[in-house]
């Protein structure tokens, strides 16, 4: 829960992953204000939490269901098990709730957004991302995964949707339409704004203009492989 595919640890601690470093600067330009302590809902490893706490400079808490944490992550975050339907934090304790490609798995997710709702403070912020439902291609972006395993995967959501399974109640993982996950985010918070585009163009500066291209067309839809949103409580 929470892995980011496309990111990686040196054995010497140098924490780099480029999508997590652009949805920092993102957070930090839309926050407006210092972050100071952090939640990571469904951390994986614990990259994603280490690369947010350098970027950001704020106190970061990582949680998942599963403890296979990174020991180069584990030791510039705060990382534990935890059930994101019931956080085992005070409310208002965050600045930022931030998780990415987690929720999907999550059956009782509105219980678990509920949950970051509540331990946010009354100015804070959140950034929760998962894959596009409606991408006509994945997992081109994992550095792990090889070609091999990209086209199964792929073969097996496209099985899925013939077969009218590609949704999260599934078992698919498929993921959110952008529409229909603000739609339910605004069930909790006060705002979601889709910052899908801005970060594809933050994350592939030189492929901007056709970022651009994708979101004015309508196309992007279908070739965004996630979808991003941030807001406020």
């Amino acid at each position: 829960m929470g892995c980011n595919p496309g990111s990686a640890l040196s054995p010497q601690g140098a924490l780099r992953d480029r999508k997590t470093e652009a949805l920092a600067r993102i957070i930090r330009t839309k926050r407006g204000s210092e972050i100071r302590r952090v939640l990571v809902v469904g951390c994986g490893s614990g990259l994603e939490a280490a690369v947010l706490g350098r970027e950001l400079n704020a106190s970061v808490v990582g949680i998942d269901i599963l403890t296979d944490f990174d020991p180069v992550a584990a030791s510039f975050a705060d990382l534990r098990k935890g059930d994101a339907t019931a956080l085992e934090f005070a409310a208002g304790e965050f600045d930022l709730v931030f998780s990415f490609h987690a929720i999907e798995h999550i059956p009782d997710y509105h219980t678990a957004l509920s949950e970051m709702r509540r331990v946010l403070e009354a100015d804070g912020c959140y950034c929760i991302g998962t894959p596009n439902r409606q991408r006509l291609v994945g997992y081109l972006g994992s550095k792990t995964a090889t070609t091999v395993e990209k086209i199964r995967w792929n073969a097996k959501d496209w099985r899925d949707r013939l077969a009218g399974r590609f949704t999260n109640e599934a078992g698919a993982h498929a993921g959110f339409v952008a529409e229909d996950l603000q739609a339910e985010l605004l069930q909790h918070f006060a705002s979601a704004e889709n910052i899908g585009p801005l970060y594809y163009a933050e994350t592939y500066p030189g492929q901007a203009r056709y970022v651009d291209l994708l979101r004015a067309s309508g196309l992007g839809r279908f070739a965004f492989p996630a979808v991003y949103f941030f807001g406020r409580p």
